[in-house]
Formats: C-alpha cells, sequence, structure tokens
C-alpha cells in the first residue's frame, strides 16, 4: 500500500514547482461610487477627501491608465509601470458628472464608469441620464463598462439569469452609446464560476470584482481585485496606501469557486512564486473572524486556516505583507454563501 503522507507530500512539491516565475508588473486599481452625497456615507466619498485624491494622483508620480489598456497590458504579459493606478465608478450615480467629471477632466485622469442599465432607463433622480452618459462617453478619457441590467446578485442567479441580464444590459449601452462595452463589474463584487462562465461567453475581455488587492500579471482576467474607496475608508493615508500596493502573485487559488456551497468553512489556499521573498511575515484576516491562521506548506504553498463558517452573504478575506519602502502586498478574495 502507498504512503498516503508520501503521497501529499509529493502533490504538494508538484504545486510548487509548477508555481511560474512573473515579472514584478503590479496595479492597483480604485473604486468609487457616489461623490458628495453624505447621506450615503458606505458609498460615498466627500469632496474634500476624492479632492486629494486628485492632487496625490498628480504629484504622487502614478502611472494612471485607462482601464482598458490596463487590460490589454495584462492579456499580452507588457511590463508595467511602479504605481500603475486606474479609476473606476460603479452604478452610475448622478454625481459621477457633476462632481467627478469635471474635476478628472481638469486634472487630465482617466476613469471607467460601470453602468447598471435599469435605473438609467427608469430616470431615477439620483441616477444619470443617457444623454450625460453619451456625453461622457464622448471624452477621451472617459470608458464605458457593463454592470448588469438591474444591478444583480449575480453569485446566487442562475445562469439564465444571468445571461439575461448580460443581454439586455449589453444590447441598451450598443443602443444608445453606439458601441457594446468588452470591460464588466460584478454588482456587489459577487460572482461565481457559473457567472464568471456566462461574462466570458458574452466576449468580455476582463471583468472586476470588489475584493481588495493589488493587480499582477498572471491573474484571473474575470475576477480583478479592486480597492474601495468611501467616507470611512477614503482618507488620504488610506489612498496612499492602496494605490502603491503591489501583488503578492498568489496562484492555484483554492477553493476555485468563491460561491461556497458544501464545505464551510471552505480550505483555502494559494502558491506564491519565489520571487515575493520571504512569507513568515504574510498575515491573513476574514472579515467574519479576524485574523486567521496561516501554514506555509513546502516553502511556497499557503494555507488559511478558518474556525468559524462563511455567513450568509459576502465574506471578504485579505492577506497582506510588507514590500519595502513603506509599501504592502495585497491578496484578497471575496466568498458568497446563499441564503
Amino acid at each position: 500500500m502507498k504512503n498516503p503522507f508520501l503521497l501529499a507530500a509529493v502533490f504538494a512539491l508538484s504545486l510548487v514547482s509548477a508555481i511560474p516565475v512573473y515579472a514584478q508588473s503590479s496595479a492597483s486599481v480604485v473604486m468609487y461610487h457616489r461623490f458628495g452625497e453624505d447621506d450615503f456615507p458606505a458609498t460615498n466619498i466627500r469632496i474634500e477627501q476624492f479632492e486629494t485624491h486628485i492632487e496625490e494622483i498628480k504629484k504622487g508620480g502614478y502611472n494612471v491608465i485607462a482601464l482598458g489598456e490596463l487590460v490589454d497590458k495584462l492579456k499580452k504579459g507588457e511590463d508595467l509601470p511602479d504605481k500603475t493606478l486606474a479609476i473606476t465608478i460603479d452604478d452610475g450615480y448622478a454625481s459621477i458628472y457633476k462632481e467627478a467629471f469635471p474635476r478628472f477632466k481638469k486634472a487630465g485622469i482617466p476613469f471607467t464608469i460601470f453602468i447598471s442599465t435599469d435605473p438609467i432607463d427608469r430616470g431615477y433622480a439620483d441616477y444619470l441620464s443617457w444623454e450625460k452618459i453619451r456625453e461622457m462617453s464622448d471624452h477621451p478619457l472617459v470608458t464605458i463598462g457593463a454592470h448588469t441590467a438591474s444591478h444583480l446578485h449575480m453569485a446566487a442567479a442562475s445562469q439564465a439569469r444571468v445571461g439575461d441580464e448580460m443581454a439586455r444590459s449589453l444590447a441598451r449601452l450598443e443602443e444608445k452609446l453606439g458601441y457594446r462595452p468588452d470591460i464588466f463589474a460584478y454588482p456587489y463584487g459577487e460572482a461565481s464560476l457559473d457567472a464568471i462562465n456566462v461574462v466570458r461567453g458574452f466576449g468580455m475581455k476582463a471583468a472586476f470584482g470588489q475584493h481588495s488587492g493589488a493587480i499582477g500579471s498572471g491573474d484571473d482576467l474575470y475576477y480583478l481585485a479592486r480597492f474601495a474607496l468611501n467616507e470611512k475608508y477614503g482618507d488620504l493615508k488610506r489612498f496612499q496606501m492602496v494605490s502603491k500596493t503591489k501583488s503578492l502573485f498568489a496562484r492555484d487559488l483554492g477553493p476555485k469557486d468563491m460561491m461556497i456551497k458544501d464545505r464551510n468553512p471552505p480550505l483555502i489556499g494559494f502558491s506564491v512564486a519565489e520571487e515575493v521573498g520571504d512569507l513568515g511575515p504574510l498575515a491573513c484576516f476574514a472579515s467574519h473572524e479576524g485574523q486567521v491562521r496561516v501554514e506555509t506548506l513546502w516553502e511556497r504553498r499557503v494555507e488559511v486556516r478558518l474556525e468559524k463558517a462563511l455567513p450568509v452573504g459576502r465574506t471578504r478575506l485579505n492577506c497582506t505583507m510588507p514590500a519595502g519602502d513603506g509599501r504592502w502586498r495585497w491578496f484578497g478574495r471575496q466568498f458568497y454563501v446563499a441564503p
């Protein structure tokens, strides 16, 4: 009879030896929702906070690029300059046109708006109009992305429902703007392998979640990380930190599906390339549990030991370690448990 421990050891070592070496190319993508709408602190950024972000971008030596350009470089495996940054805004609130657009335009900063089409069609007062979306879309600094029709909870929805939402939203965007966007963002950051497969099937070249972390060469283009900014997590110090973050270059992620259906707590693991260096300082935190135990196996395989089951809804995991020069490496995931 074969030794099961030996078989496990051989398997783990094969994971390590299979870890590819990637160029040290990282980028941060930040996400806004509302601007100067103080009644919605969870999704709003105060104007005084926002203006400090713009000044930091202008003076901080960032390589600010359009989101589509970032995706194209990632797909081609091209090196990215240090402190590469892209800006995104979700949903399509009216304050984007009133507050963000003129400030980004004046500063020459490119940005992407992910539009959910149903609220626009229904003429909700706090949302953009199609006229204003077209005006911004015509500006060279602005990219429009898709965000479903109804702002759907995609992880728990059937593939048929997700497909209907994608088809409706893309048809409306093409009808109103004259072209079909090819970049997508998951509402609430909620995704599953089934949802991702539908998004890929509609020809999207990349899709973004709402889990924190820097993007690195070799990441899954259909579930890319973004740092959310709001009143609580939007001061200048945090903006500087997340905008300069480097990737942990985590690979061989487990579980593969962000939708947790069976084993809970899930077995969470990932492998890290040699070039990242010593993993001793690595620390991981779960939103429902706080700091969690981390074990490094066979030098480069990391496993996260959760003690508590994930609650219904969204759970975020963040793993960080110092990167030198006061900067951080940051890897995040978001999981979902259906009601």
